[in-house]
């Protein structure tokens, strides 16, 4: 039986969309196959890694009638990539295998039976769906993602917090020595909802939710949300997303976020950036430390190592306060300050050399970013 027969960027892309939770090697190496479902005309292409599902469906030829496989996801994509965007492939099914063709290439695949297949457990009653634009949550995962914690034994910081309530949307994530904060003002009043979304399901969404603007009169793509008590099921596009989420009490950030420092300055994002990167190049590997010596009408940016090495760099500033010498780690104000490619301006707010510093955008209170002071 053809299975599929179409051109191979067609087959690629439908492959990528679900193939990002995919791992090569598994206890279960079921798990490292895409399920294949074939229903007259359309195919349905599952991945799963017991706690994330994603699915989407595409018309891609072949014999009608209905068929079910699984098969390497990752060594399917490898293969395609080789090949030439416009030309036809087909998948045919032999004997327990399938058999890719694409011009003179052939390439025999071995298969794992559909129903050793393991799907997500959907639970049984999600609360009210809600639609937001594709662009708005990108744009605030995007804000905030690369302050997720990585691996943390605290296992609600390794995620995003995810708060929807009137027509406000914000989303938090924080690793203890960084938190960032966004939000956005939606067109549509949505149910009320605090939920922790997983680090894992937080890249995938980055990485297929479209942020392409829209010509004027068109509607913008939008994204579909429903929440149970521990999981997330998104839908947009041709693709559902099913998620667990993670369980915990995220901290309270409105106590973190400083209020009333009585030291701020404006300067430009991209010389501050340009600065931090230099003066990072002699930081020690393991402390990644920098000095930030505000003084008025001066910024000092200062590194050194355990080679004895230095390194100095001076940006002038419309300052007036406090002089204030307060060492941070630079990795975390680069992070930030490369998040911000669209802004010329970033407003730095201080209190002290031991309290942790606010950085947001000029005439923005939609972005904030808190990071703690380090001793160097």
């Amino acid at each position: 039986m053809i299975v599929l027969k179409t051109t191979q960027d067609k087959l690629l892309s439908a492959l990528q969309s679900v193939s990002g939770i995919v791992e090569r090697r598994h206890t279960l190496p079921v798990l490292a196959n895409v399920l294949l479902r074939k229903s007259g005309e359309q195919t349905q292409l599952t991945t799963s890694d017991l706690e994330i599902q994603i699915r989407t469906a595409a018309e891609l030829g072949g014999d009608g009638g209905s068929f079910a496989t699984t098969v390497g996801a990752r060594k399917l994509i490898d293969i395609l990539r080789t090949m030439p965007a416009d030309q036809t492939v087909s998948l045919e099914s032999q004997q327990n295998k399938l058999v890719l063709k694409g011009g003179k290439s052939r390439f025999t695949l071995q298969t794992l039976p559909a129903e050793d297949f393991p799907l997500v457990q959907e639970a049984p009653n999600f609360g009210p769906a809600f639609q937001v634009p594709q662009k708005t949550l990108k744009n605030l995962l995007d804000q905030v993602a690369f302050a997720m914690a990585v691996h943390d034994i605290r296992y609600y910081l390794n995620g995003i917090l995810f708060v929807a309530e009137g027509r406000q949307l914000s989303l938090v994530a924080t690793d203890g020595h960084r938190l960032a904060f966004a939000s956005a003002t939606l067109d549509v009043e949505v149910p009320k909802q605090e939920v922790i979304l997983p680090r894992k399901t937080v890249i995938e969404l980055q990485r297929l939710l479209s942020d392409a603007s829209v010509p004027e009169g068109q509607d913008a793509p939008m994204i579909e949300m429903q929440f149970a008590a521990n999981q997330a099921r998104f839908r947009f596009g041709a693709m559902e997303f099913v998620t667990k989420l993670v369980e915990g009490k995220f901290p309270d950030y409105n106590r973190v976020i400083p209020k009333n420092h009585k030291n701020s300055v404006t300067l430009g994002r991209a010389p501050l950036l340009a600065s931090l990167q230099r003066t990072a190049i002699l930081t020690s590997e393991k402390f990644k430390g920098v000095r930030l010596n505000f003084e008025p009408g001066t910024l000092r940016v200062a590194s050194n190592n355990a080679e004895q090495e230095e390194a100095t760099d001076e940006l002038d500033i419309d300052y007036g306060g406090d002089s204030i010498e307060i060492g941070f780690n630079v990795t975390y104000l680069i992070d930030a300050l490369s998040n911000m490619s669209q802004q010329d301006m970033v407003k730095i707010e201080l209190q002290d050399a031991n309290s942790s510093a606010l950085i947001t955008l000029p005439d923005n209170a939609h972005f904030k970013y808190v990071v703690m002071p380090m001793r160097i």
